[in-house]
């Protein structure tokens, strides 16, 4: 639609309006241009979340997406200090009261069993960096999973991990990569990434991947077909600056390979946090930075990556919901048990039942589709993997189809 025929746009002035209306015409925006929408105040935001909202309706249509999986943190013990993390037992200051732990194969093996009965269709695995990991361990942990529940999806490993693993076994990434994919992974979260900017990695975590690190190891995995998600963490000691830098790599890499299937904003959490406890962060976002991260993304990246998840684990179920009409399109997971985020002080990420979620949606008048990993659309099933035969196409507008043509050529 032309820009004069967007109410939204026309409660913007000067600066703002004139990036939206060129977002509004697929222009990329330049990194002061992606600066300007992150510092947009009072009714600004209302016009770029509505843009945004349009820009979702137009690629992806009304339904809101779930998929049912189970979270698997394996390990707290971790070799580095991240100075946000209130997770790792080993490595930095940590939250008393929590005991180290690593579980075994056998318990792995039976939490992936409990999550196919339950009907789950992923696994998703992450955890620290154990001193005594190598890439083996990993190879091991597909293996395992593979073998409780082979139809189900293993989403699993950051950058971090895949690093790791390759360098302990004096492998290059691309090698150890391919090892994965045989062994059963199938795609890579992509959790790691933090917030893309040499400056605020060298506060938040300096001992971790470099930013340039991450993305080199992401497009080595989109070669090999691995497809992955991405994610900022915002709201500590960043800006919208280095959002804006964020933001325009991950497109830059994302039109060379098409592998990022979705995009996911993850609000700091900072309760338990050893940089806010010290009293060197800030609290996690405001709303309306939040708010604004969902929209601008949907104005940015949507346009090369068609699907935005809001993190009910992360915001919460009710913010959750509100993201949805800011450019979010997607809730995640519908059966989960998450440490890490509760190891930092949130309330939420235990459990939301596909049952709850889709009476939310459908109370905001909008249809939930159940989907996979790959985001194709699913039939209900009670109880265990969805067999193949099951899957069924999302439904998408014209445009939606021709946003997600590259990716999906490309794996």
């Amino acid at each position: 639609l032309p820009p004069k025929l967007i109410p939204g746009i026309a409660k913007a002035d000067g600066a703002v309006r004139e990036v939206l209306e060129g977002a509004r015409s697929r222009q990329v925006p330049d990194v002061d241009q992606l600066e300007i929408l992150f510092r947009a105040r009072g009714t600004e935001v209302a016009a770029i979340a509505q843009l945004a909202d349009e820009l979702r309706r137009e690629v992806n249509g009304d339904v809101v997406t779930f998929v049912r999986n189970r979270n698997i943190n394996y390990t707290n013990v971790c070799q580095y200090s991240c100075r946000f993390c209130a997770f790792s037992k080993g490595g930095g200051e940590v939250a008393s009261g929590r005991a180290a732990y690593d579980i075994d194969g056998s318990e792995l093996h039976r939490r992936v069993c409990e999550a196919a009965q339950f009907g789950a269709t992923e696994v998703c695995l992450q955890g620290g960096i154990h001193p005594d990991y190598t890439g083996q361990t990993y190879l091991d942990i597909v293996r395992t999973v593979k073998e409780a529940a082979p139809e189900i999806h293993v989403h699993a490993f950051s950058p971090l991990e895949v690093n790791h693993g390759a360098s302990t076994l004096g492998l290059p990434v691309d090698r150890y990569l391919s090892m994965l994919k045989e062994a059963g992974l199938d795609s890579l979260p992509g959790t790691a990434a933090e917030v893309l900017d040499e400056g605020v990695r060298q506060t938040l975590c300096p001992d971790k991947v470099s930013a340039t690190r991450w993305l080199e190891i992401m497009e080595a995995a989109h070669e090999q077909g691995l497809f992955s998600t991405v994610t900022i963490m915002f709201g500590h000691v960043d800006s919208p600056m280095s959002w804006a830098n964020h933001w325009l790599r991950i497109i830059g890499l994302q039109e060379r390979t098409g592998g990022f299937t979705e995009v996911v904003p993850l609000p700091f959490v900072s309760s338990g946090a050893p940089i806010y406890r010290r009293g060197e962060a800030r609290p996690g976002p405001t709303w309306r930075e939040a708010r604004l991260m969902h929209a601008v993304v949907r104005l940015t990246t949507g346009r090369v990556i068609p699907n935005l998840q809001a993190s009910w684990v992360k915001l919460g179920r009710t913010g959750a919901l509100e993201m949805l009409s800011a450019g979010a399109n997607d809730l995640g997971g519908a059966l989960i048990n998450e440490s890490i985020t509760r190891a930092a002080g949130a309330m939420h990420g235990q459990m939301w039942s596909d049952t709850a979620m889709r009476a939310a949606i459908q109370g905001l008048g909008r249809p939930a589709q159940q989907r996979s990993t790959r985001y194709q659309a699913l039939r209900s099933s009670t109880a265990g993997v969805v067999p193949k035969s099951e899957l069924i196409p999302v439904v998408q507008t014209a445009a939606g189809r021709r946003a997600n043509s590259k990716r999906v050529s490309s794996l």
